[in-house]
């Protein structure tokens, strides 16, 4: 673990590892002291901003290495939303040869597994999803889409997400959903925030 300062009103920790950053991100965010106002995680760290009229930068510090990481595998108390998802998107076939299962069983494999949005990123309502069936971990594609319409669900590497808006992007698109992952008029904007489980369902 390293400790950077940001400004006046902040420090970043760094990590090893994802696993690593979200074990201390589940312990930090249980415990927040008194003028502690957001934590921000990230693939190798997590981002502390604190109100220094309450809390001390000393006492930030201290806070953040003495808390033990919670290295559980799951919360059952996390909040849960279920995403519908048609599955025909246009690189679900290249994911089973990828892969080496049938269409029939990524589709199985990406639904019977829970996920958890580890981070945000990317643009904003973007959720990096974590801990799914290990079999879909994919390559991302040779050559980036210009335009990958709002609404794809897409697998990279160890992450699945779903794109909140049209934008580029190399993901492997395995689908599409409905849902809105950013609304301004809703609170929070973002469907998918750090820790909220995500179970998919095919419609």
């Amino acid at each position: 673990m390293e400790l950077l300062e940001v400004g006046t009103a902040a420090v970043l920790v760094e990590f090893g590892d994802l696993d690593s950053t979200l074990a201390h991100f589940r312990a930090l965010d249980r415990a927040r002291p008194v003028g502690v106002w957001e934590l921000v995680p990230a693939a190798r760290t997590v981002l502390v901003r604190f109100a220094p009229d309450t809390i001390s930068r000393d006492k930030v510090v201290r806070w953040v290495r003495s808390t033990t990481p919670d290295t559980a595998a799951g919360d059952s108390t996390a909040e849960e939303i279920l995403i519908p998802v048609h599955y025909d998107g246009p690189d679900l076939g290249e994911v089973a040869e990828l892969t080496g299962l049938s269409t029939d069983e990524v589709i199985a494999a990406h639904t019977d597994t829970p996920w958890t949005v580890a981070f945000g990123g990317f643009t904003a309502g973007f959720g990096y999803l974590t801990g799914g069936d290990t079999r879909l971990r994919v390559p991302r594609q040779s050559e980036p889409r210009t335009s990958v319409p709002t609404g794809a669900v897409g697998l990279a590497g160890e992450f699945s997400g779903i794109y909140p808006r049209s934008s580029p992007g190399g993901w492997q698109l395995i689908g599409r959903t409905d849902e809105q992952m950013w609304d301004p008029s809703r609170t929070p904007p973002a469907l998918l925030r750090p820790g909220v489980t995500v179970r998919f369902h095919a419609v």
